[in-house]
């Protein structure tokens, strides 16, 4: 079975991290959410509260299929500062696992230097992170060598589809679309 870490830090996005973990799950995916710390009751950008699992230092990366970062500004600069965070990025990224960040947090990908040449983030966070291969809003998901990106809030649904689609095929993709109603997914 495939096992998805989503680590929260204050201040991530509710509607990305939660999106995420509910399509996963519906998809019948192990899914870790973890906090930066002993306090598991993390708050989000929205003062939405979210309990986690456990805490990131728990979490052994060679049973981890992929990471996904949600967005949000206070969450991702701790998630770029996080040294757990970034040694994770890093290794995931050396044994070629898959990496997903939505929103700002493609820039948590670029401090740990994990992110590729192609890839998509909230407008205007391609000006922190100072990058070419931006690819604005030509796709909802984009995806380079084992580093999927999205753009924010509106597209959570469809990058977890997406996500879905590459860790359980087109099928369960396809059923999980359909009982969404997000048609509107590609």
């Amino acid at each position: 079975m495939s096992k998805v870490l989503v680590p929260l830090a204050e201040g991530f996005e509710e509607i990305e991290a939660i999106s995420i973990i509910d399509v996963l799950r519906r998809a019948d995916i192990d899914v870790i959410v973890a906090s930066l710390d002993e306090n598991t009751l993390v708050k989000g950008a929205n003062s939405i509260f979210v309990l986690a699992d456990t805490e990131i230092k728990d979490v052994a990366v060679d049973e981890l299929t992929m990471i996904i970062l949600p967005g949000g500004w206070g969450g991702t600069n701790a998630l770029a500062k996080d040294k757990t965070v970034q040694n994770i990025l890093k290794e995931m990224d050396k044994k070629s696992k898959l990496i997903g960040a939505i929103c700002a947090a493609p820039f948590a990908l670029n401090s740990a230097g994990v992110l590729k040449n192609r890839y998509t983030c909230y407008p205007s966070v391609e000006e922190q992170i100072k990058k070419d291969g931006y690819m604005g809003d030509s796709a909802m998901v984009v995806e380079d060598e084992n580093i999927m990106t999205s753009r924010g809030p509106a597209t959570a649904i469809c990058f977890a589809l997406k996500i879905v689609k590459k860790l359980k095929g087109d099928e369960v993709y396809e059923m999980l679309k359909g009982g969404l109603l997000a048609t509107y997914c590609k």
